[in-house]
């Protein structure tokens, strides 16, 4: 069967590596970034640049999109010069940005009102997860599309599932956002305490990753906390975005959530200290500093 011809819409942190795992794999893939120059490898591996979105949309099958917040979203897709203007009938569009269920639902009903197929992909696994194409997928939609790229999201990630209708792909990916929030700062916590109690920290992660305490972020960021390597493989400044849109949906649930706002305050507390462009494992500076100044 022939591949279809995707274009990828956002070359940062994550998008870049998925889009190199799509061009191995043998796809046609048209790339588009705001930052041209973040793109450039790609082309180099056998991507064509598109200088607008409108161009890429008109030449792609399957238009995939992994950006920073709810407006970037908004815009490539629900402007003049973007995505579902210029789109041809028949194709799809995947979301792939952290974004807000309500705006997923929107994107779909007018995708389909105009023969469009839409889908919300939020994924989950960070920089490590998009290198190693090993990322959770959580997707919303129609369970038709979902089949015709399906392919697709195998090539970028090992754990994909269907969620169900629009806006239930960002809706899983919140709960995975909280369930997340509040374990960071359990982490850092943690790794503190056994720094000061004068523990060997390595003996220390043997033990406790593999015990009731393991999770991913302790396997996966841990280690980078205690090297003091604050190297985004998922943004400050992106994680304070995903709890904003999580507790603005708990909040229309009339759900009280007190893990997730702790971690948003002290996580608003490591942006204002101009950590917005680390990584979220970075926030062990933060709690380290309070420490300090005891």
């Amino acid at each position: 069967m022939t591949k279809q011809t995707i274009g990828f819409v956002g070359t940062g942190v994550m998008g870049k590596s998925m889009a190199e795992h799509l061009i191995k794999e043998g796809y046609t893939v048209n790339v588009f970034n705001r930052t041209k120059s973040k793109a450039d490898s790609l082309v180099e591996q056998g991507a064509e640049w598109c200088d607008t979105v409108k161009l890429l949309s008109q030449n792609s099958d399957v238009i995939i999109s992994i950006v920073g917040y709810p407006k970037d979203v908004e815009s490539i897709y629900l402007s003049e010069e973007g995505i579902l203007n210029h789109a041809k009938e028949g194709s799809i569009v995947i979301d792939m940005t952290t974004s807000s269920p309500a705006l997923a639902e929107k994107i779909y009903e007018k995708a389909k009102s105009q023969n469009i197929k839409s889908l919300d992909a939020p994924v989950s696994g960070g920089d490590v997860g998009a290198k190693n194409a090993a990322l959770t997928i959580m997707v919303g939609g129609d369970e038709d599309a979902y089949r015709q790229v399906e392919n697709i999201f195998k090539v970028i990630g090992k754990n994909v599932v269907y969620q169900g209708k629009s806006g239930n792909g960002q809706h899983t990916k919140l709960s995975n956002q909280i369930a997340i929030a509040a374990g960071m700062l359990g982490v850092a916590e943690a790794i503190i305490y056994a720094e000061e109690a004068g523990l060997n920290i390595e003996k220390v992660f043997n033990s406790i990753e593999h015990g009731a305490a393991g999770s991913w972020s302790l396997s996966n960021l841990g280690p980078r906390m205690v090297k003091n390597d604050y190297a985004a493989g998922f943004y400050v400044k992106h994680f304070i975005k995903d709890m904003k849109i999580a507790i603005e949906e708990s909040e229309k649930m009339g759900l009280y959530m007190p893990g997730l706002l702790k971690a948003k305050e002290v996580y608003d507390a490591l942006s204002e200290a101009g950590f917005d462009d680390n990584g979220t494992q970075s926030v062990i500076q933060l709690l380290k500093n309070q420490i300090e100044k005891r």
